[in-house]
């Protein structure tokens, strides 16, 4: 059953398409991973589905409900259900709150009627950091434990859906694993379904069920996870899966790299960089279709598998 759904998303900033025609459903208690280069739009598709920010055109759904078409009063409410776990714990917690103050605040702004302090002690619980480390400051912990307290911030009202906008890319290798392993348990138990965006495919291929790939505002591919990672349709996520630092997982031919950052043109956005792209792909843009197994934007996603 589907908890989110986007519907041809659009957001420019000036004349940059920052989002441009995303759709996308995420399933109740799954993870979708949204991967892709850095500047493609991950994060602003992740904002857009948080109405953190308006999209220019298109609609968002979670929990059944249109949330840029909600009353500010709706939308707060809303936001129970719906939460962000950042990048960088350093910046996304205040510094002059101590954690207890940090995972009380939201219960506190949505005037929680239970015993505060036990809500807490039992959130920290949930994220395995010692209740010691309540009266500290967010200077005065590890970066790992920094993102548990937020995790444990982002879960204080038991929301639904979570945006996970690189959790873990800020952290030491060695406590990575450990975060991730901390988000795939609270799923299990807590029935959570989550936006996971990031660019490290490792991660990506442990956690996530399905995969989209976005390339200049697009989404370009969606799969189940192992379908992707195992057989690649489109040109761009085969650039992908051999450029990460991991055994590849196929063959795939050397790509034309391309210095256009400029306004979208007529044809295929990847094409400058597509060592398959034909005069058709330089002319008409491919639309996102259906296959079998997946969603891919390429004229040749039939054939193009290796």
């Amino acid at each position: 059953m589907t908890l989110v759904s986007a519907a041809e998303l659009v957001k420019h900033y000036g004349a940059t398409a920052a989002v441009d025609g995303v759709s996308l459903r995420i399933d109740r208690g799954t993870t979708l991973a949204l991967v892709g280069e850095s500047g493609c739009g991950k994060s602003t598709t992740g904002r857009l589905l948080l109405a953190l920010e308006r999209p220019d055109s298109g609609r968002v759904e979670v929990a059944g409900h249109d949330v840029h078409a909600l009353s500010r009063r709706s939308l707060r409410e809303l936001r129970r259900t719906m939460q962000p776990v950042f990048q960088d714990p350093y910046d996304s917690l205040n510094g002059r709150m101590t954690v207890a103050q940090i995972v009380a605040e939201p219960l506190r702004v949505h005037r929680f009627s239970g015993d505060l302090e036990a809500r807490v002690r039992e959130l920290l619980d949930a994220v395995t950091l010692d209740p010691a480390l309540a009266s500290r400051y967010p200077h005065e912990l590890s970066g790992g434990q920094r993102q548990r307290v937020a995790i444990a911030r982002a879960i204080a009202l038991d929301p639904e859906f979570l945006v996970c906008d690189e959790p873990v890319s800020a952290l030491d290798v060695s406590v990575q694993a450990q975060v991730v392993n901390l988000l795939r348990r609270l799923q299990s138990e807590r029935g959570i379904t989550y936006l996971f965006i990031s660019h490290d495919l490792a991660l990506v291929r442990h956690l996530a069920h399905r995969v989209a790939v976005m390339y200049l505002g697009r989404i370009v591919e969606e799969a189940d996870t192992e379908a992707l990672f195992s057989d690649p349709r489109h040109p761009y996520t085969q650039l992908l899966l051999a450029s990460a630092p991991r055994p590849r997982v196929r063959e795939t031919p050397a790509v034309v790299e391309s210095t256009n950052t400029g306004p979208r043109g007529t044809g295929c956005a990847f094409a400058p960089r597509c060592p398959r792209a034909t005069d058709r792909c330089r002319i008409e843009d491919p639309a996102l279709r259906d296959l079998t197994d997946r969603r891919v934007a390429c004229h040749y996603a039939e054939t193009v598998a290796a």
